[in-house]
């Protein structure tokens, strides 16, 4: 099958590339794909989209109306599409459940760790020749509580992480696992895991329902000096509330993967650039704020699962696998 691969990086391109044991036709195109870029799908059978592609009702209507029947989503996240707009078009969506619930669970402790013993700030100063350890002081997880905000793959993984540092564990997720009491954890209402929580860490899909879960009234419940970690969608922390956060102490410290308007930013080597969005770089400004450009997915296993999941959807789609393993559809969407 002609598949159109949009915001294609060099890695999407070995991978993907290896991974195709039943020869599609791959054209990459690096661009993110938009109202703009849709054209450039014309004539594909499929298009492969990445987290920051645009599947709105415009540009589906584009495809559908040029040949495309699948949309094969190079990630687990499908907040990007429309998906009532595919089912009344006739097009598939797919997307890849569980490509690196390791190394996104993996990530965040990286952030926790970094906050909390303040690595970025004593790499700079070793660098400079300064050895003081003023200013250093974090403290010891063990006997802490972290709030888990979500228990699929990566969640679960969390929670064995952080009872391994001898943390205790609060939790939160319409559909409750009991591995997670079985491995000492403990389900909470969202306000009372606020209230106790010394770090959250946020493993969530964007929903409606979701969308701004930490702001402003939320952030209020916490506790003074709370440390915040998000490696899952930027849209559920409202950017300007936790701006304030950090500004008046509530928030101790922010750990960030994901950014609500990193469309135009992350995946992107801007250096060379004024950076326009003035909200992202005062996040920047603070000392106590680590942000990483939607990295805690970029493992080499993880881009192999992807590759290979990915290519496995547009086989099944191409031999009529009714439905797909990974097909999704508004019924996602009430889950």
């Amino acid at each position: 099958m002609r598949v159109a691969v949009f915001s294609a990086k060099s890695y999407d391109e070995e991978f993907l590339n290896l991974a195709n044991t039943n020869h599609h036709d791959l054209v990459y195109f690096e661009p993110h794909l938009t109202t703009e870029t849709s054209k450039l799908a014309h004539g594909f059978e499929v298009v492969c989209a990445f987290v920051n592609d645009q599947l709105t009702r415009s540009v589906l209507t584009s495809l559908a109306e040029h040949r495309t029947r699948l949309v094969a989503l190079r990630c687990a996240g499908f907040n990007n599409v429309d998906l009532y707009a595919a089912k009344d078009l006739g097009v598939t969506v797919c997307r890849i459940p569980g490509y690196s619930p390791h190394g996104v669970a993996e990530h965040a402790v990286a952030l926790i760790l970094t906050l909390n013993r303040k690595i970025h700030r004593a790499y700079n100063r070793v660098r400079d020749g300064n050895f003081s350890l003023k200013g250093l002081m974090g403290f010891e997880l063990c006997g802490k509580t972290v709030g888990i905000v979500g228990t699929g793959k990566i969640g679960m993984n969390m929670v064995r992480i952080m009872r391994g540092f001898g943390m205790n564990v609060l939790a939160n997720d319409p559909r409750p696992d009991p591995e997670c009491a079985s491995l000492g954890g403990r389900y909470v209402p969202l306000g009372e895991l606020w209230e106790r929580s010394d770090i959250i860490s946020i493993h969530a899909p964007l929903t409606p329902e979701t969308r701004h879960m930490i702001d402003g009234k939320t952030l209020e419940q916490m506790r003074r000096g709370v440390m915040i970690i998000n490696t899952s969608r930027g849209g559920i922390i409202d950017t300007k509330a936790v701006i304030r956060g950090l500004k008046s102490g509530r928030i101790g410290s922010l750990g960030l993967d994901v950014y609500e308007e990193e469309g135009d930013l992350f995946f992107e080597d801007l250096s060379g650039q004024i950076i326009q969005d003035d909200f992202f770089m005062r996040l920047l400004t603070f000392p106590n704020v680590v942000v990483t450009g939607h990295q805690g997915f970029f493992t080499d296993t993880a881009l192999r699962n992807i590759a290979e999941t990915t290519l496995r959807n547009i086989s099944d789609f191409g031999s009529h696998a009714i439905p797909p393993a990974n097909e999704v559809t508004t019924a996602n969407l009430r889950c």
